[in-house]
Order: structure tokens, then sequence, then C-alpha cells
């Protein structure tokens, strides 16, 4: 779930910790270098409507996974469960709630969506809020509210929901229990964690699962006048330690733990944190953030633009590095209702592709770091058409947007997109036979709503590069370097090929040759992504390369042309292999 919070309460970034070696990029099966794009699914796990999964069914879990699949590209998801569901007496595990997730796991799995197991909570526990509230929470079961003696909830003056972290007692005095295992909550959490862990093991297609999220958002209840940090040291990662004991136990330690920071971290404000002060996690921990524009969220009236994120993604890169492990970004977005969120979501997933902007992209693309992996929030295929009591309050029957505390922010609703689809399907290098130098996408999504609206390309080429420049104008384009492995790993460089790029019409310019239209063999070959009925993947075939040789291939949509010139592609593969030995 994401926490709409007030300027004070921007979100955390993410992280993804490799399977075998810290700081490297995840690696697939074969060796290559992945990145995970996709979306949480979903804050309908909030609701008791929803028996507090992400669906209804299993066969609406497989309409979701199908398409968001094709409709997006979408490898991996972020799936929510609640603690409430796993335990809900102190004495059950409710085995059945387990089984209906694994279930509904399988679908995604089933079609090549790799899947984060998020333990989701917002401001603790629905049972911490009276029936007539402005406000709700979620996660914690009831008897483990009733193990306490908290004060009636009360939020003050809030303008948003998530400031109940700073000001609501009941809110606060629950949390400040758990991390020092008052009544022996702590144990109780991990131990039901033991059990989900045991169940679902080989219950879900576990080569496809990356690992475990212990807890969305960590707020601390009380720092007791020590600093934020010194409540990681203290508090959370202690807590993700013995989380991580219980998955070695279990059957899990070779996934990681996909560790979160306090929530308060990448704030303007609030309580400082990131777990800057901790000894490096290495690669059983994955650096576990999100990002929301508290700014933009409350008092600042500008919209976003070319680079307005890279600070702040860039901030969760130099982190994971710092903590010698991978980043995951597991939430990001902005609420549908706001006319500046289709650039803002843009601008957000740009930073995601590079440190770059797109104006310095082309002069500065050796420095482009890391592609981050991330799920936006969120896939809620329930969007406008919800019956949730909140609170359990028959009188307050949520039904419009997210039906939580007043949020709308899926970006599928009705079966459709609400975005400009160019914002959403993305080209992206989802498989790295090597590692990446550089990478910078343009979408040329417009400003409006459901593709509505201005069109302003972002990732500028230099007119130096004349041929390129003319190529790549006015169009969707990609540009990715890479370099060959000391080993070859007999597998190709593989891009997700988004559907506005049309097949007979992609132009592929690269050292390994040039290509106006796509056929599904060669060594710059179009295929299906799998699992998929219509998304497809560019496959680029190093076979036969040295040790250490850079590649570079740029990937047009020339969609409004039925060929792009011989002498054209030409003159454009000579700029492009001249910029990139610079590299």
């Amino acid at each position: 779930m994401r926490a709409l919070f007030v300027t004070l309460l921007l979100v955390v970034v993410g992280v993804f910790v490799p399977a075998q070696s810290a700081v490297a990029a995840p690696t697939d099966s074969r060796g290559r270098e992945i990145v995970l794009r996709g979306f949480n699914v979903s804050g309908s796990t909030k609701l008791y409507e929803n028996g507090l999964l992400p669906f209804r069914s299993t066969a609406d879990a497989a309409a979701a996974a199908a398409r968001m699949r094709d409709l997006t590209g979408a490898n991996v998801i972020r799936y929510l469960i609640s603690w409430e569901g796993v335990q809900p007496a102190r004495d059950r595990i409710d085995t059945a709630y387990l089984d209906r997730a694994a279930a509904q796991i399988r679908e995604f799995t089933d079609r090549g969506i790799r899947v984060l197991i998020d333990y989701h909570q917002d401001l603790w526990s629905s049972y911490l809020f009276n029936q007539g509230s402005w406000y709700t929470g979620d996660g914690a079961p009831k008897w483990a509210v009733d193990a306490g003696s908290y004060p009636t909830e009360s939020c003050g003056i809030c303008i948003l929901w998530g400031q109940n972290m700073l000001t609501n007692n009941a809110v606060r005095g629950a949390a400040y229990d758990f991390w020092r295992n008052r009544y022996g909550l702590q144990d109780a959490y991990l131990t039901q964690a033991r059990a989900m862990l045991t169940h679902l093991r080989s219950r879900v297609d576990y080569p496809m699962v990356l690992g475990i999220d212990p807890f969305n958002e960590p707020f601390d209840g009380g720092l007791d006048g020590a600093a934020g940090t010194t409540w990681e040291a203290n508090y959370l990662l202690p807590f993700y330690q013995r989380f991580r004991a219980a998955m070695d136990d279990t059957g899990w330690s070779d996934r990681p733990v996909y560790a979160e920071p306090l929530v308060f971290w990448n704030t303007t404000f609030g309580e400082a944190g990131g777990l800057s002060t901790i000894p490096p996690l290495g690669s059983r921990y994955v650096f576990n953030s999100h990002y929301y524009d508290g700014a933009r969220i409350t008092l600042d009236p500008t919209a976003a633009g070319d680079g307005t994120y890279s600070a702040a993604m860039n901030r969760i890169r130099d982190r994971a590095t710092a903590l010698n492990t991978t980043a995951f970004v597991s939430e990001f977005g902005n609420r549908m209702g706001s006319s500046r969120t289709p650039w803002m979501i843009r601008s957000m997933y740009q930073g995601l592709d590079s440190r770059l902007s797109g104006a310095n992209f082309w002069t500065n693309a050796k420095n482009s770091g890391t592609v981050l992996s991330a799920t936006q929030w969120q896939w809620d295929v329930y969007s406008g058409h919800h019956n949730e009591l909140m609170n359990r309050n028959p009188n307050k029957v949520q039904t419009t947007g997210d039906a939580w505390n007043g949020e709308d922010h899926s970006v599928i609703a009705d079966g459709a997109l609400r975005l400009d689809p160019r914002v959403l399907d993305r080209l992206f290098p989802s498989a790295v036979a090597g590692s990446t130098v550089a990478f910078a996408y343009e979408d040329l999504a417009r400003e409006g709503f459901a593709g509505s609206g201005r069109q302003q390309a972002w990732l500028t080429v230099p007119a130096r590069l004349t041929a390129i420049s003319g190529l790549t104008s006015g169009r969707q384009y990609g540009v990715l370097v890479w370099r060959e492995p000391p080993a070859a790993l007999g597998a190709p460089t593989e891009l997700h090929l988004p559907a506005s790029f049309p097949t007979g019409r992609t132009v592929v310019v690269s050292d390994l040759g040039t290509r106006s239209g796509l056929t599904t063999s060669g060594v710059i070959a179009v295929g299906t992504e799998p699992g998929a009925t219509t998304a497809r993947r560019l496959l680029l075939d190093t076979a036969g390369s040295a040790a250490g040789s850079v590649h570079v291939a740029l990937v047009v949509n020339a969609s409004d042309v039925a060929s792009v010139p011989a002498a054209t592609l030409t003159a454009a593969r000579t700029e492009l292999l001249a910029w990139a030995a610079t590299l």
C-alpha cells in the first residue's frame, strides 16, 4: 500500500538484492542481468470485501495476469498479503487463506511474471479506528490490538491519512509495542511468518518468487528521544534479522529479505533513516524503498518534466550501493485525480531508467548508472466498483476509487489503462547478456489521461549526431549499451518491445547490424514474451562476441513511415558506433 503522506511523509525507496553477489545487478538462471517492471497487486488486500486478498477469485487473478502481461509487458508483481488474513486468531493459522493466495500467485508466475510477497500494513490495523472515523488502517488482527491498551484514536487536523503515523496516539502506541515485543506481539508475528513460509514453499512456483517484504512502510511509533537511524539500528534491523532467520529455517535461505527503511527516510521533513548507519547488508537483503513526491502531493504546484526525479531515484541507487546490495523501488506513483499525474509518473520511470535527465544523456551516457527494478502502485481490477464497509460501518460503504482512505491510484479501471499506454508499456532491458553500460527511453507519452494532451520529447539527441537525430525526431525510441561478460552466457539480450512499436516498422540500428522491420529469426529478432498472448520482446544475439566487447542498440518506433532508407540506417549506425566507443 502506498502512504500518500504529507510532504513530511514522503515514502520509502526500494531495493532488490541479487541472488549471488552484492552490488552486481540481479541475474536470471542464465546469468543475465534482469530488470523487473510491474505493479502492486493490490490495495484490495486492505478490504474485507475481498477477504484480505488482491482478488476475489482465482479466475479474477488469471484475467488480471493475462491483461497486465499483454497491456504493459510487466514481468513482476508485488503481491500483498495481510497478517490478519494469515493469523486471524492467536492460536490459528488460516491455511485456506494461504491456499487462495498461492492459487492467485500461480496465475502470475504461469505467465512469466515474478512475484515479491509483501506483508502489508498501513496505520497498523483497522481495529484501532472507530466506525465514524475519517480514516482506517489494515494489517494487524483484532487480537493483536486487544492485547494492548490504546487511547481513542484521533489524528487531529490531518490533511492526509499518513499523518496518523505522527499524531494518532493509538496508531503510534500499537507500533511502539510491536517493535518492543510487548505482549509477545513480534514473537507471534514471526511465528505466523514461519507458518506462512512453510505452507507456501511447496504451493507456489518457488523459482519465480523473488523474496519477502516482511513489513510495509515501517514506522517507529516513538523514538524515545533518539534519531531515526538509531531506531533503525536498535529495532528495525533486529526485526529483519529475525525474519531472515525464519526464512532460513523454512527453506527460503536463497531468497533475500526486501528490507524497507524507516518510512520517513526520503521525505523533506521528519526523522532521518535510510539504513544509513548500519553495516552493509549484502546480497541476502535488498534495499527496498518507496518513492512518492510529497511536495507535489501537498504544496508544490509545478508540473513534473525531464529529470524531475533523477535526484530522488539516484538517492535510492546510492543508498543500495552503500549497503553493498541492490535496489528495488516497490512503490511509486500518484493519484489518478491529479492533472499532473501522467507526467509525474513518466518522469519517475525516466528516473528509474537512468541517473541522467534526457537533456544530459547523450553527452554523459557513461554515467547512466543502474536501471532500477520497480513496481508501481497499483493494479486494482475492482477500481471504482467496490463495496467496502469502512471500519465495518454499514452506513459508510466505500465504492469509488480504491475504496480506502479516499485514494484512487489504480492505473487500470473497467479493463482499460487510465494513462497513456506509452507511460506504462515501456521499452526496457528485461535481460542483458553482460553488464548494462547505459540505457534511456523516449516514450513521448502525452501529459493527459488516456493519451490526451500535449506531447513533448525529453530525450533530445544532440545536433552533431545528425543521422541519429533525424531518425529519432518525433518518434519513440530507446538506446541500450552493454558489455559482453568474461564468459559467454549462451542467451540473447532481451528488451520488452511495447505494443506501440509495430513489428513490421520497428527499426533497430546496432553493431550487430540494422533492421527496418523485424522478423522472428536472425541476430536481431522479435519473439513473444513468455506466458503472453500479444506482448513481444526484442532479441539481440551476441554469440561469438569477444569477452568485454561493447554492444549498442538503438530501437526506433518508425510506424509513421513504411520503411527507412538503407542510407539513413548506414549513417545512423556509423554515428552510433562512434558514440558508443566513447563510453
